[in-house]
């Protein structure tokens, strides 16, 4: 049976560094992509997250489905740091996934860093 073709959801289906960020979106592999991102080994996937939501399990599925190929995830939380939440880091430590939270400057420059290390390593992004 011949295969059609395949409709994927990734913005980038591939791990590539974040070049910048601000003015409320990302730059990466030569694109733009305005709002917050995931950053997870199959690919880079826009995501609806905004500033002040709150960090839920269901905000982070994506990330829980894949997490057989993640060990840390850093969550950029937007202009400000904030603490993840106790369900969704005991979520994510029950499928051996290590959270790190940090304002999204932070989370790109060291997910670039790891990412270049080649570390097991995912990020959330909240667009600032």
């Amino acid at each position: 049976m011949a295969k059609g073709i395949e409709i994927r959801d990734a913005h980038f289906p591939g791990r590539a560094p974040i070049d910048a960020y601000g003015n409320g979106g990302f730059r990466f592999a030569d694109m733009s992509h305005r709002g917050s991102l995931l950053c997870l080994p199959s690919g880079i996937y826009g995501w609806e997250m905004q500033e002040g939501d709150p960090l839920t399990v269901d905000a982070f599925a994506r990330v829980i489905a894949e997490a057989k190929d993640i060990e840390v995830l850093l969550v950029g939380t937007g202009q400000n740091l904030r603490p993840i939440p106790a369900d969704l880091k005991a979520a994510l430590k029950a499928r051996g996934i290590s959270s790190d939270p940090m304002g999204t400057g932070a989370a790109v420059r060291t997910f670039n860093i790891m990412l270049a290390e080649s570390r097991a390593v995912a990020v959330a992004l909240i667009a600032v």
